[in-house]
């Protein structure tokens, strides 16, 4: 990490955040690698300390059958064994090795490991089947006891068979495999931990990257980030690059803006200026008239400002044929020569505010009868393409050359100087329209012959 990097703040002060993403996720694989090992660990403790002590009763049992299969009744009645069983231990005092027979009414049967001391067999049940149990009936020697009931061979007598062994030796596997599996998901865990830590790491790699990135942005004066980067951080950065995209076409808006409330202010400042400097007699007619120019000028562009500013909202909405008639009353005082006509689909509505649609068909109705040749034209949504309206104004007017067409949308510019005007009109209807995200085009009229004005905005929801 280079030292620009770790002189870097975790946040901007004053900016709120909700923690450590790395710690959240380290957090998180922490609580389930310690939930997954204690329910693997216990479920595999029981499983092998359940083998080992099956094992242990198994040989025991092996012990209690050869000893069932040797016993016989004397014709004392007593009890004994035809043959000596196999195992050493059997032999040894207290060697941790014990059987031992009793039957009621007769005394107990018992290995000579047992010495001195006798096993206490529960007979108050009768076990057909092989029954183990745990014992603590000798002191510090704990015993695993298998016992079973079975009646000889000419006796009555119910005799109960039982081998004991010490559990000294299966305990101390118990402990050695509990040690083993101890250190082993010890290990494991602490290994997994370790894969998670590294795997955050390398995980938010990219994040870090597009820190970097924003940061060489910042220092280097680039405008995109363009590093290659995982599919699940692009959208982020197809986002953020969107975002810069759209904040440089604002900061072009507000250039541009400002260059045509330049350009509009500066014609009528040089005529009175140069009124001024010549002291004109009409000096004062020439003010009001020049500052009522200037006036409208910064209207316009107020209203374009509003535009963009009330653009963010997304909830615009306003009814084309309503604004329309509007803006018709207006102009028809000024122009009570020429004829206007309305055609189109009345119910249309467009995604933009009622005020700026007013703007913009103002403009555009207005210059169609100050340049037409006494016939205006206006039809709303006559193709009626999804997702989008449009309204045609057209006039009989000379037209706009096709050469001229894209010139006419620069600020300032006009093609009939010998009337009244900015230039401003067009440039102000195209800026207000792509605001919204639409768009205006120039054509041909083919019923009037003079100029038509597509303008294409987006139809409003629902």
């Amino acid at each position: 990490m280079s030292g620009q990097e770790a002189k870097a703040p975790a946040a901007a002060p004053g900016v709120p955040h909700t923690g450590s993403l790395a710690r959240r996720m380290m957090l998180i694989a922490a609580g389930w690698i310690t939930v997954l090992l204690l329910l693997g660990g216990l479920a595999l403790d029981r499983t092998l300390t359940g083998l080992v002590t099956r094992n242990f009763d198994d040989q025991m049992g092996y012990m209690l059958t050869a000893m069932i299969g040797s016993a016989e009744v004397g014709p004392d009645g007593e009890v004994f064994f035809n043959r000596p069983l196999g195992d050493q231990r059997f032999l040894e005092p207290n060697s941790g090795l014990y059987w031992q027979i009793s039957g009621t009414g007769h005394e107990d049967f018992p290995s000579r490991s047992l010495w001195d001391r006798s096993l206490q067999v529960r007979a108050d049940h009768f076990d057909m089947k092989p029954h183990t149990y745990d014992s603590d009936q000798f002191a510090g020697e704990p015993l695993r006891v298998i016992e079973r009931s079975i009646i000889l061979p000419g006796s009555d007598t119910k005799w109960w068979f039982s081998v004991a062994q010490s559990r000294v030796e299966l305990d101390n596997q118990i402990a050695k495999i509990r040690s083993i599996l101890a250190w082993s998901f010890l290990v494991l865990g602490l290994g997994l931990f370790l894969m998670a830590m590294a795997q955050t790491w390398y995980g938010l790699g990219p994040l870090r990257g597009v820190r970097r990135a924003i940061q060489h942005m910042r220092s280097a004066g680039t405008n995109r980030v363009t590093d290659p980067l995982p599919l699940e951080v692009q959208p982020l950065v197809e986002e953020l690059n969107a975002l810069l995209a759209h904040s440089e076409r604002q900061a072009e808006e507000a250039r541009t803006h400002a260059g045509n409330l330049a350009h509009a202010l500066k014609t009528p400042l040089t005529v009175v200026m140069n009124a001024a400097t010549a002291q004109a007699p009409d000096l004062a007619e020439t003010v009001i008239r020049e500052a009522a120019v200037m006036r409208r000028q910064v209207d316009h562009h107020l209203a374009r400002a509003r535009a963009v500013g009330r653009r963010g909202a997304g909830q615009a909405r306003a009814n084309v044929a309503e604004s329309v008639e509007a803006v018709l009353r207006a102009v028809t005082r000024l122009y009570e020569q020429t004829r206007f006509d309305l055609d189109g689909k009345r119910d249309a509505q467009v995604a933009i505010e009622r005020q700026d649609l007013d703007e913009i068909l103002g403009n555009l109705i207005e210059n169609a009868a100050k340049y037409g040749g006494g016939s205006v034209f206006v039809t709303i949504d006559p193709t009626a393409e999804p997702g989008w309206c449009e309204i045609w104004v057209e006039d009989d007017g000379s037209g706009i050359p096709e050469a001229e067409r894209t010139r006419i949308f620069d600020r300032g510019a006009r093609l009939d100087t010998g009337k009244p005007g900015t230039g401003l009109g067009l440039a102000i209807v195209r800026d207000v329209a792509e605001i919204y995200g639409g768009g205006v085009t120039l054509e041909e009229s083919d019923d009037l012959g003079g100029l038509l004005v597509k303008l294409r905005l987006p139809r409003a929801a629902g």
